[in-house]
């Protein structure tokens, strides 16, 4: 197991316009110039987080899974991000997880947020996803999910942890940022893990403002980094396994770890 570079791309989005919005992030993916294993936009990237699905949604595989393709393909490395799917006359909120090679790995969110009529518009998701990337287990998780410990937690069998490395993209308010800043810490440290959470920034079409306040945390819960609140941003990280492993071996926490299964 290698250390894992990943890059988290903070900025506004502009409400319900898919084309600006696929330009605004070709115009950030083209200012990385450093290396990268991972590439992670926002949710709801193509739209901000909008509940007219009817009016907004793609088709699998259509429109942003072919330019997430195109960007993993080009930079030689994954994309992942969420956007509005629909499929079966339903529609999701699901967050594609992209390989140059073509290969791709979905995760549609459990928990809607019900305060802004989600969960009126969208159907929940019924399966965690965790999978393996450049040797590293992966868990991508999406905005309110952030909230609920047990779907998050990393369940740890025989003596391995279930992912290293958990991941957040969300459109999460301003006015909460305390509890964004203060639940990705937690999740990082009881789940032994490192966590990236991708956050937008500016006001939404209802006029909700975002200070992003992205972050990369490793499961000591210290900051790898923050970015400047209000401020668009690429940060390039390094995850380092070695630091990850010493941590597990010498604070075994998970052999005392509960056991019991979400149903």
């Amino acid at each position: 197991m290698q250390d894992l570079i990943i890059t988290i791309v903070q900025t506004d989005l502009t409400w319900r316009d898919a084309e600006k919005n696929l330009q605004r992030f070709d115009r950030l993916i083209d200012t990385i110039s450093d290396q990268t294993d991972l590439i992670i936009l926002p949710e709801m990237f193509t739209t901000g987080f909008a509940m007219e699905p009817e009016l907004l949604a793609e088709e699998p595989k259509s429109k942003t899974f072919k330019w997430m393709l195109s960007k993993a393909s080009e930079r030689k490395c994954a994309v992942t991000g969420s956007y509005i799917v629909k499929e079966d006359g339903k529609y999701f909120n699901r967050l594609y997880f992209v390989l140059p090679s073509g290969e791709s790995h979905t995760y549609d969110k459990r928990h809607l947020f019900r305060m802004a009529g989600e969960d009126r518009n969208f159907s929940p998701g019924s399966e965690k996803l965790v999978f393996t990337f450049k040797n590293w287990k992966i868990c991508p998780l999406i905005c309110y999910d952030l909230r609920f410990p047990v779907w998050s937690r990393n369940r740890f069998e025989n003596g391995v942890y279930e992912y290293d490395l958990l991941i957040y993209v969300a459109n999460w308010p301003e006015i909460r940022n305390h509890a964004w800043n203060t639940l990705l810490k937690a999740r990082a440290i009881e789940n032994q893990a490192y966590v990236a959470g991708v956050n937008r920034i500016g006001p939404d079409g209802k006029g909700i403002p975002h200070s992003g306040d992205s972050a990369v945390i490793d499961p000591w819960g210290t900051v790898i980094t923050h970015t400047q609140a209000q401020r668009e941003s690429v940060e390039t990280v390094r995850l380092d396994a070695s630091k990850l492993n010493s941590h597990r071996n010498s604070l075994a926490f998970g052999m005392d770890q509960d056991k019991f299964q979400i149903l």
